[in-house]
This record gives structure tokens, sequence and C-alpha cells, in this order.
């Protein structure tokens, strides 16, 4: 499975190539990559925008709509690399950092299950 095969390094390097080869770094500044990491997002959005939980199996059955999904998700990670190689932020070890925050605020034995904060189910 390439998840497994293709490091965050190396795709990071494969989207610094894509764009080196166009010349496209003048484009490439923290909000034009912020707001092309947002479109894109909105475009992912877009193909579950009015599908009801339960009509998420079927539409994700669809191979076409699949590959279209596909596709979005792609375009939101390589803006997302992009952006983390611009701003020569370290991907990995913001993550990991963000998850030992996360933990933090949210303890698994307060949280399991839940999506708010304790205080706040009834």
């Amino acid at each position: 499975m390439p998840d497994d095969r293709d490091t965050l390094a190396a795709l990071r390097e494969r989207v610094r190539q894509f764009v080196a080869e166009r010349e496209w770094q003048r484009f490439h500044d923290a909000k034009n990559l912020s707001m092309s990491l947002a479109i894109e997002a909105a475009e992912l959005m877009e193909h579950f925008q009015w599908v009801r939980s339960d009509e998420l199996p079927a539409l994700l059955d669809d191979p076409a709509r699949r590959a279209e999904i596909r596709d979005e998700l792609a375009d939101v990670a390589c803006y997302l690399l992009a952006l983390a190689n611009t701003l020569e932020l370290d991907l990995s070890d913001a993550i990991i950092d963000k998850l030992r925050k996360n933990a933090l605020k949210y303890p698994a034995e307060k949280f399991k299950g839940w999506y708010e904060r304790p205080s706040r189910q009834t």
C-alpha cells in the first residue's frame, strides 16, 4: 500500500519538484496557498453536501464519485504539503505536537464516545 511506502518527506519533495518544474514558486506564498487549500477543501465538501449519513455508503460505492472524491482529497493534501514547504514547517512534528496538545485537552477517559467537553454533555 503506498501510504506505507511513501513518506511524508518524499511526498513533500514530489510537490516541491512539481512546483519548481513549472516555476510556480512566486505564486506559492502563504496567503495564496492557504486560500487554495480552503477552496479545495470546499470542493471536497461539495461531494457530501446534502447527502444524508445513511446515503454515504452508496455514494462511496460509486466508482466515478469515489474517483472524484479521491482527486479532491489529493488536491487538499498537495496544497497542504506545498504550504508546509513554503512555510518551511515540519508537518510531522506539527501533527505530533498537535496530537499531544489534543490528548491533554481531550483525555480519552473523559471523551470516549463523546464529541464535546463532558461539562456540556446531557
